[in-house]
């Protein structure tokens, strides 16, 4: 089972990885999320459900 520490080292290693296109490269990140913007509510509600997916069958693997 994890642990708090596991669940906040997780937490802030998801936030380093948030923060690394912006920080390498502002002009793509704002690009991208002005793309984002212009996408349909079930379009980002899909790319949401897919990630938590992905996130969960992540999880369940390496537990």
């Amino acid at each position: 089972m994890l642990d708090s520490d596991t669940l906040w080292a997780a937490l802030a290693l998801v936030l380093v990885f948030e923060g690394l296109l912006p920080f390498i490269s502002p002009g793509a990140w704002r690009r991208m999320f002005q793309q984002v913007l212009q996408l349909r509510d079930g379009q980002i509600r899909f790319f949401g459900l897919g990630s938590m997916a992905v996130g969960f069958l992540l999880i369940w693997l390496l537990s």
